[in-house]
């Protein structure tokens, strides 16, 4: 039977986890991501010891990363994983060839391999056409939920928030009643209790998007208080108790008084609801995208658009124009356009 692991393997690749998490503070996420990769190599290799690293390898495998099927197997890996994957490589093993026991085994130049050509770069970086739903799909996504049962009010509620706020998912599966203060109608993202991005507490006041999100979220929190006696440190998206059914298997219960443990449960919601409603599936993380580019049609100064992108959890108004500003293909037409008219030539 092949290996599945190398014993010597695993205990360099320990003490490199513990390098990123504590010398490089590089989040758990992006740990198993380079963990990934090099389980990559490993597996192309045979699992042989890297002590046993030759050129020759990094070169025959970057010549065939790029055929190896992918974790869905309806293709092969994407040009920005092989990329990424490389990167990643590289800098293993430029780190490993300082170690006691390996830096007499190969040199630092010998990392190098890892790598694409130029054109191949170019092609893994280059962006890709974006997508994101327009207001009047999450309108109509939100309005085809009848709140008729527990879990009906907490998925409206949840897609109505999610724009409302700009919110991450890994935020939304976090957020306690007490985090939401409907007088000043702030989210306030406070790091020590939400699951932020690089741990940063982030006041957000709801987005000036039209009342029917809103009414639906103070509905919902007023129906947690009142009918369901939910306390200021509950959770405001609550996770899905599960209990022996009538047929003898788990079946959902209604609530359950602890968060989710991860954000997948929520992006299975986002799907069913879209589904429901006839739409395309728009991952949560899309909404920012669609807050962004609102607010680059109706702020009407670079204050406007600081506050704007402030709200959202940007320390740079670049950052914003940078990963989510990009002005979408049909719009770029529409401007173009216009911009023709005004010309006499």
């Amino acid at each position: 039977m092949a290996p599945k692991y190398n014993p010597q393997n695993e205990r360099i690749k320990r003490e490199y986890m513990e390098h990123l998490r504590h010398a490089k503070r590089l989040s758990d996420p992006t740990i198993d991501g380079v963990l990934k990769s090099i389980r990559r190599f490993e597996e192309y290799t045979g699992f042989k010891d890297f002590k046993q690293f030759t050129r020759h390898q990094a070169m025959n495998f970057v010549r065939d990363l790029p055929e190896t099927p992918n974790a869905r197997g309806n293709g092969v890996l994407s040009r920005p994983t092989v990329y990424t994957t490389l990167i990643q490589l590289r800098t293993f093993f430029i780190w490993l060839a300082g170690k006691p026991g390996y830096k007499s085994r190969f040199v630092y130049s010998d990392a190098d391999y890892f790598n694409l050509t130029e054109k191949q770069a170019r092609m893994a970086k280059a962006p890709r056409m974006q997508r994101q739903p327009t207001m009047e799909q999450i309108t109509a996504v939100v309005q085809s939920i009848t709140p008729a049962t527990d879990f009906d009010r907490r998925d409206q509620a949840l897609i109505a928030f999610a724009i409302l706020t700009g919110a991450r998912d890994g935020a939304l599966a976090s957020i306690k009643l007490r985090h939401v203060d409907l007088e000043q109608r702030l989210l306030y993202q406070d790091a020590r209790d939400v699951k932020t991005k690089n741990s940063k507490t982030i006041p957000t006041f709801f987005f000036p998007i039209g009342g029917v999100f809103e009414q639906i979220v103070v509905d919902y929190i007023a129906y947690l208080k009142k009918d369901r006696l939910w306390g200021m440190d509950d959770p405001l998206f609550p996770a899905t108790k599960m209990a022996v059914g009538e047929s003898g298997g788990f079946a959902a219960a209604g609530f359950d008084r602890r968060h989710w443990t991860t954000a997948s449960p929520i992006r299975d919601i986002f799907k069913k609801r879209f589904a429901g409603a006839g739409l395309p599936y728009y991952k949560p993380h899309t909404f920012r995208r669609t807050l962004v580019l609102l607010g680059e049609k109706i702020c009407k100064s670079p204050e406007e658009f600081k506050a704007w992108s402030q709200n959202i959890g940007h320390d740079h108004v670049s950052t914003t124009f940078n990963s989510y500003g990009n002005i979408g293909m049909n719009r770029q037409g529409e401007i173009m356009q216009q911009l023709g008219s005004n010309i006499r030539i």
